[in-house]
């Protein structure tokens, strides 16, 4: 099975992005469309019951911001860290004042309650967890429920208050969930690999912690005969299209699309795609979508003529828009069919997504709307291979990323 050895790192090799499974074709070209799709096989043969599928499954918890924490290898002091952790100049925080100096507001206050009890939980090394709660657990009555509800970004968790879990919660300092673990002798020389076991971490009343793993207790998320045929015809699907996919002419798109850098980024198709979701608009007509990516391109450029003051600039991002949709023009039958398998793609994960949500997990969820509280799905799973330690996410964008887009989030109130 050809593996996403690389797909959620950056060129040092650590944690910080993943992409949606059916994007894989447009990051990696024809390696990528075939790894997703046996992605997509390992996942059915696992949830159809087959202990010798090579894929790991997380829930993808929708916490923030994400938080590193652990020993520094040079003084082996405890430190918590955002993102900037892996810079050649690493922003550690290993004392209130350290934070004081480079943190304000909410940052702050969240960040020194990460130093003060992530501390006592005997963290080796160093690993990576999205925050989804301090000082910010409420009590909210939902459909008659009480609730104690916590919101570290769009998707609202709720927990009933005459629960365990509720219990637990509500005594808890600091909410937090761990995903990523990383090894090595120096920050900057370490790599990632997905999962965290907790199970050596100390236990405390301040500390509420999870390590994402899929639970599926119950057995609820092994597929029927039926759900599992569905995939595969599905899968079978996505594979035909697969092969009318000239892979020459992807690889030029691809180029093209790596081009599209600086001003002319926006025109690039992933973010076309993007502003369908945003619009809650389903891509049901390929043919449509791929002459609408022309028109997309041409606009996007339009902006940079019209923002430019001088004459030569407009000139010069005139001349860019018409070789821009000259040679995207020249790839549209090709796209029609990278869209068309996009969509297969998307078909055979959904329906392994509503499986996977099929499942009761730890809260329940919701979205903050201006009329109240609606019932969502989790933000999604991450699948991961277990041979190669790659990951892809698999999220449904029509829901989720819709609700990223356009739900009240917790920086709104």
């Amino acid at each position: 099975m050809i593996s996403f050895s690389q797909l959620d790192e950056d060129k040092g090799g650590k944690n910080l992005h993943l992409e949606h499974l059916e994007d894989e074709i447009l990051n990696y070209g024809v390696d990528g469309g075939r790894a997703a799709i046996n992605f997509l096989r390992s996942l059915r043969d696992m949830l159809a019951g087959n202990a010798r599928s090579s894929i790991n499954m997380t829930v993808k918890w929708d916490g923030a911001p994400a938080i590193f924490a652990g020993i520094d290898p040079a003084d082996d002091k405890f430190f918590v860290a955002k993102k900037s952790v892996f810079n050649v100049d690493p922003k550690l925080y290993k004392t209130e004042q350290e934070i004081d100096d480079d943190l304000s507001g909410t940052l702050n206050s969240k960040f020194k309650t990460a130093l003060e009890h992530l501390g006592t939980i005997g963290i080796r090394g160093v690993i990576q967890g999205d925050l989804m709660f301090t000082d910010d657990v409420t009590k909210e009555t939902i459909d008659g429920t009480s609730y104690y509800t916590f919101q570290p970004n769009t998707i609202v968790y709720a927990v009933p208050v005459d629960s365990d879990l509720g219990t637990v919660i509500n005594n808890a300092k600091i909410g937090i969930v761990w995903h990523t673990t990383y090894k090595g002798t120096e920050l900057q020389d370490m790599t990632a690999s997905f999962g965290v076991d907790i199970s050596g971490l100390k236990k405390s009343s301040n500390v509420w912690m999870d390590d994402a793993t899929y639970k599926d207790v119950a057995g609820k998320a092994t597929m029927t005969s039926k759900e599992t045929a569905a995939v595969t015809a599905a899968l079978s699907n996505t594979g035909k299209t697969f092969k009318r996919i000239n892979a020459v002419k992807l690889q030029k798109f691809l180029n093209l699309q790596g081009s599209m850098t600086g001003a002319i980024a926006g025109a690039s198709l992933k973010t076309y795609n993007n502003s369908k979701v945003r619009a809650g608009e389903k891509i049901t007509n390929p043919k449509a979508h791929a002459k609408g990516y022309e028109k997309w391109v041409e606009m996007s450029i339009q902006k940079q003529i019209d923002k430019a003051k001088s004459v030569a600039g407009k000139d010069k991002y005139t001349k860019i828009q018409k070789e821009y949709v000259r040679e995207v023009g020249k790839h549209t039958s090709n796209l029609v069919q990278i869209i068309t398998f996009q969509n297969f793609l998307v078909d055979a994960k959904s329906q392994i997504v509503n499986k996977l949500n099929s499942v009761k997990g730890l809260t329940d969820t919701f979205i903050k709307t201006a009329n109240g509280f609606k019932v969502t799905n989790p933000e999604g799973y991450v699948a991961i291979d277990r041979v190669s330690g790659g990951a892809v996410k698999l999220v449904d964008r029509m829901e989720f990323s819709f609700n990223n887009f356009t739900a009240i989030k917790a920086w709104d109130k």
